[in-house]
């Protein structure tokens, strides 16, 4: 199925591949490297790319591009789903996804490929399970196997993976039982010049961090289920409890994991938590623009923006910026023409305004178009689509465990049109 993986750099260095089967040149990739150098953006390289004898199925996470390599057709999303599987595990392992980290474990990193992939169909990709096959490194453990010349590798088989629960280790034990969930939106809009919202969606997810003694057996209901319309769960959410009584109800993994996806879709009003007054001009005669921006919270149900940031891709013509900040400072990278306004928090008493003037390459012509915003921030305590966690009870044990439920409203893909 999944024939080989190839990691690569933001630079468009392969610093790492597998192969499952027989050994594919790294020459495929240049179909991938193409494709990269025609978009704007790394986030924009096509996911499924198509080669006279290969499909070639990538995904990008921190900085990185996991590409793997397709001999027959298959459903893409699985592919996509396990390179974040992949992702997701090694930043488990190691704290973070990064290239160096990778370099300086790439013997555990290829020891769990090897176990998370068999033949090229996935086998085991739960972190708890994995974790049981293949220690996670410390400083200790490493100097033992390289004096004694042993491995990380354990010397049997979880038993997770022989039960029918295999996403959960047996005889798990802790001293403080403690339930944690992350609720994360994303909110995805463009918004127009005048104001209008042309398309807002929200991406949400349910993250998990599980410390159970046993085997626990949760009940989670919300407030106001109806508002999901697009569900995926993790493997252990019983779905026809789902589907009769709009209830998780799930034997956990042990540690963190994604417990669901869901998606809120612009049929429902989708609230947008800031609105942006703007003014880019660029004039037929001289060389000269005009910027003035200003942003203020619109609908935060009373709670603060932060780490607010606004970017904007400027016009090749565009040599320099003399701009103003009555709040936070501003970066001009002229060699990629990006302009980063770093905010921080908003204050609704005192509105952050950037303007000043922006000058041109002479002789160049007009900017057919205005740049576009992209807009970044972060809500705490609060999800945005109204979703709201209302119980989670615990079966099948008979202490009580300690439980939390944290909310975190987000930007994903936010421009304002200019």
């Amino acid at each position: 199925m999944i024939h080989s993986l190839f990691l690569i750099n933001q630079a468009g260095d392969i610093f790492l591949e597998k192969h499952w089967k027989s050994v594919i040149s790294r020459s495929v990739c240049d179909y991938f490297f193409e494709a990269k150098e025609k978009a704007v953006e790394p986030d924009n390289v096509p996911p499924v790319l198509q080669t006279p004898h290969h499909y070639l199925i990538s995904i990008y996470r921190d900085k990185l591009f996991f590409l793997s390599v397709i001999q027959t057709e298959v459903p893409p999303l699985f592919v996509i789903e396990f390179l974040h599987r992949v992702a997701d595990t090694i930043q488990d392992y190691f704290g973070e996804c990064s290239e160096s980290l990778i370099k300086d474990n790439v013997v555990t990193v290829y020891e769990l490929l090897e176990e998370m992939l068999d033949n090229g169909f996935p086998l085991a990709t739960e972190s708890n399970v994995l974790k049981e096959m293949i220690r996670p490194p410390t400083i200790l453990r490493s100097v033992v196997n390289t004096l004694t010349g042993g491995s990380n590798v354990g010397d049997k088989l979880p038993t997770g993976q022989l039960s029918s629960i295999p996403w959960r280790r047996a005889g798990v034990k802790y001293t403080n039982n403690e339930a944690y969930f992350d609720v994360i939106e994303a909110i995805d809009a463009i918004v127009d010049k005048s104001g209008t919202t042309v398309f807002a969606e929200i991406q949400g997810v349910i993250e998990a961090c599980v410390r159970l003694t046993g085997m626990p057996d949760l009940t989670m209901t919300f407030m106001n289920p109806s508002l999901l319309d697009d569900v995926s769960f993790h493997p252990c959410v019983r779905f026809k409890r789902w589907e009769s009584e709009r209830a998780l109800s799930f034997i956990p993994p042990d540690g963190n994991f994604t417990l669901m996806n869901y998606h809120v879709s612009s049929q429902n009003l989708v609230a947008i938590p800031v609105y942006v007054k703007q003014n880019i001009s660029f004039f037929e005669t001289g060389p000269c623009g005009r910027m003035d921006i200003t942003i203020g919270p619109k609908q935060t149900m009373g709670k603060t923006v932060e780490a607010m940031m606004v970017t904007i891709h400027m016009p090749k013509a565009v040599l320099s910026a003399n701009l103003t900040a009555t709040q936070g400072n501003y970066t001009y990278d002229l060699a990629n023409k990006v302009l980063v306004w770093d905010i921080g928090k908003l204050n609704p008493q005192k509105l952050p305004n950037l303007r000043g003037s922006l000058s041109l390459q002479s002789g160049a012509p007009k900017p057919e178009d205005n740049p576009s915003l992209n807009i970044d921030l972060k809500i705490q305590q609060v999800a945005i689509s109204g979703l709201k966690v209302s119980r989670l009870d615990m079966h099948g044990e008979k202490y009580k465990p300690f439980k939390g439920v944290k909310y975190l409203t987000k930007a994903g893909n936010f421009q304002v049109r200019t």
